[in-house]
Parts: structure tokens; C-alpha cells; sequence
């Protein structure tokens, strides 16, 4: 059977819809939010160094290697709502980096869970509860981050409530007012998708 044209589109569009809350075509951002991420190649994203020789895309999803450095935003950022769709494997350790600092967790410790802000020392830096999926399924960041604090959703629950995110290392000064967004890793293979931005005035 030889498909029509509009037919063949609208089939390869259902394709690649994104399970859950709506039917929009993954990497296609909600009213009021830019995409970071385009599902096609990197741009927003520094390609200097070795970048784009790990970070790679394939049907729509940002594949990392575990090989060479994390991945950064090209412009700045200060107050801002962030989704992110991640998956991990088997005993992974990965991060969002906000405004550059480390970093609302994301791993495999199904005892403690993901979405904590892991190098506060003296606020919280555990999530309120284990709201991952499992290992090999996606999951979704919701990061709302406002001055100091960081709120984080996880899969909807909420897991960071309005906590100030500490200056790593340097935990006596105040967070910058404005910086990058991280992908970070520790060596281990990561996906990511549906990465969303909206600027906070």
C-alpha cells in the first residue's frame, strides 16, 4: 500500500509524540517556553571543544557518550522555569547545573532519589521523596529557579520546595545572579529530551 504524503507526515508526527500529559511532538515547547534543545543538531549549546564528537542526536533524543565534557548552554540565564526529560542507566550519575553550579541530581540511588540540590551542605540536599521512574524509563524535571531558590518537580511530585541553592565551593558567597545551564555527567551514557526554557522577569 503506498501512503499519501500528508498521511505519511502526520504518521511519522504521531511517531514521535511524547507519552503523557499532551500530544505535542517531542522537542516542540509549551506556550511561553524556547526550546533549548530542537531535536535536530545543537544549537543553543557550546560546540567548542569536544561536544559535538559526544553529544550527539539521534531520532529527536540528545545521546551522550560518557566521553568527554558536559554540555553548556550558550547563553545566560537568572530566573527561570526549566523542563527537562532524562534517562539513565544502570548505576549512572548525571546533574543540571543551574546558572553554572552544581547541581538538582539526577542518579541511581533508588534509596534517596533524583531532583535533590546533592552539594548543599547547609539546607537540604535530598528530594522530599523518591519520584523517579525506572532505570531505562524517561523522567521529567520541572525546575523553577527564583533568586536563590529552586524549586524542583519530578515527574510531578514535588521534591525541592523553594530551597536556596548553596554556592558550591565557594558556600560563604551568594549564588550568581545569572549563568549557564549544565548538562553534567560522570562518565556514564545519558539521554535527554523535551528541554524547555522560560525566562522569569
Amino acid at each position: 500500500m503506498v501512503i499519501a504524503p500528508t498521511a505519511a507526515a502526520a504518521l511519522a508526527a504521531a511517531l514521535l509524540v511524547v507519552p503523557g500529559a499532551d500530544d505535542r511532538p517531542i522537542n516542540t515547547p509549551p506556550e511561553g517556553f524556547t526550546a533549548l534543545f530542537n531535536g535536530s543538531d545543537l544549537s543553543n549549546w557550546k560546540t567548542d571543544g569536544d561536544a559535538a564528537e559526544h553529544w550527539t542526536v539521534q531520532d529527536g533524543i540528545l545521546h551522550y557518550d560518557g566521553k568527554g565534557e558536559s554540555l553548556v548552554t550558550a547563553k545566560d540565564y537568572g530566573d527561570f522555569e526549566l523542563f527537562v526529560d532524562w534517562k539513565i542507566g544502570p548505576e549512572a550519575d548525571s546533574g543540571i547545573y543551574l546558572r553554572g553550579k552544581p547541581q538538582v541530581q539526577i542518579w541511581d540511588r533508588p534509596e534517596i532519589g533524583s531532583g535533590g540540590l546533592f552539594n548543599n551542605k547547609k539546607g537540604p540536599s535530598n528530594p522530599l521523596t523518591v519520584a523517579d521512574n525506572p532505570i531505562g524509563e524517561w523522567n521529567t524535571f520541572h525546575i523553577i529557579m527564583k533568586g536563590e531558590k529552586v524549586t524542583v518537580f519530578l515527574n510531578g511530585q514535588k521534591v525541592v520546595d523553594d530551597v536556596v541553592l548553596e554556592n558550591w565551593p565557594d558556600y560563604e558567597g551568594p549564588i550568581p545572579a545569572t549563568g549557564p545551564i549544565e548538562l553534567q555527567h560522570h562518565g556514564n551514557p545519558l539521554e535527554f529530551r523535551n528541554i524547555y526554557i522560560k525566562e522569569l522577569n
